[in-house]
């Protein structure tokens, strides 16, 4: 794939998807957007990638939407910020619905639409070094686009306690609040991604897929209806090609065939 603002690097089932701006601190434009969109959707069909790491080149994760497109967008007509706005939230859906584990590798600062990227990942492991602002409200505008991923990420009340003052805040804060799930010193920073990684790959690529899908659905549902459909999952899973393997592997104290994929 020919991109010019994100990197990908294969390794073996892992692949990183790195935001390659450092001159702007891997900031958003339309041509990131609509790069890193279409990476994700081709690894997302892609069985060769079983993990994927999201990070940042240079100093800083993201510093959210890059200072030349939000000028180019004072003279946009609503229609064309709606389908600017369109754009970046199927980017940030795109992500979210990412069928296998996806770890953010977070270092420096991070701001606005980066906060957002952060709040799609199932696990970010960030710098004890790390920042981190919902920046949008200095600017007379809000973050709007972003919303849905991190209140379900924070709580509304982290949404509106960090989205309405602007505050920047440190890495235990934000590992507190639940944005990220683990703080470490800068050079520990890689070793805690391997290690998310292994655990990741030791697990049924399928029943980490199906996983994810049903925690996206879970919470919308009645009692009636999530029995159902909880209980239908599991008997898939348990019925299925992977599930039987899991489970005999086990009786028969083996690993399981997906464990001999290759690791970071």
């Amino acid at each position: 794939m020919d991109t010019k603002t994100i990197k990908i690097i294969p390794d073996g089932g892992v692949v990183e998807v790195r935001l390659a701006r450092p001159e702007v601190h891997n900031a958003f434009d339309s041509r990131l957007i609509g790069e890193l969109t279409s990476a994700l959707e081709t690894l997302a069909a892609d069985s060769r990638c079983r993990v994927l790491i999201l990070s940042g080149e240079g100093k800083n994760f993201c510093a959210g939407a890059d200072i030349n497109w939000m000028r180019e967008s004072i003279r946009f007509s609503r229609k064309e910020n709606e389908e600017d706005a369109l754009r970046m939230h199927r980017m940030l859906q795109t992500l979210d619905d990412f069928p296998k584990p996806t770890v953010g590798r977070i270092q420096g600062a991070t701001f606005g639409g980066g906060v957002g990227l952060i709040a799609c990942c199932d696990v970010a492991v960030a710098t004890d070094r790390a920042t981190f602002c919902l920046s949008e409200t200095r600017l007379g505008i809000l973050p709007a686009v972003i919303s849905p991923f991190v209140a379900r990420k924070i709580g509304v009340s982290g949404l509106r306690t960090y989205g309405l003052s602007a505050r920047r805040f440190a890495a235990d804060e934000a590992l507190r609040i639940g944005l990220i799930q683990e703080s470490v010193p800068p050079g520990e920073l890689d070793g805690a991604v391997r290690a998310w990684i292994d655990l990741f790959l030791a697990n049924g690529p399928e029943a980490m897929a199906t996983l994810k899908q049903l925690s996206q659905e879970i919470a919308y549902l009645s009692p009636e209806d999530a029995s159902i459909r909880t209980a239908k999952t599991i008997a898939r899973a348990r019925t299925g090609s992977e599930g039987q393997e899991g489970l005999k592997a086990f009786l028969e104290k083996r690993q399981p065939g997906w464990r001999n994929s290759k690791k970071r």
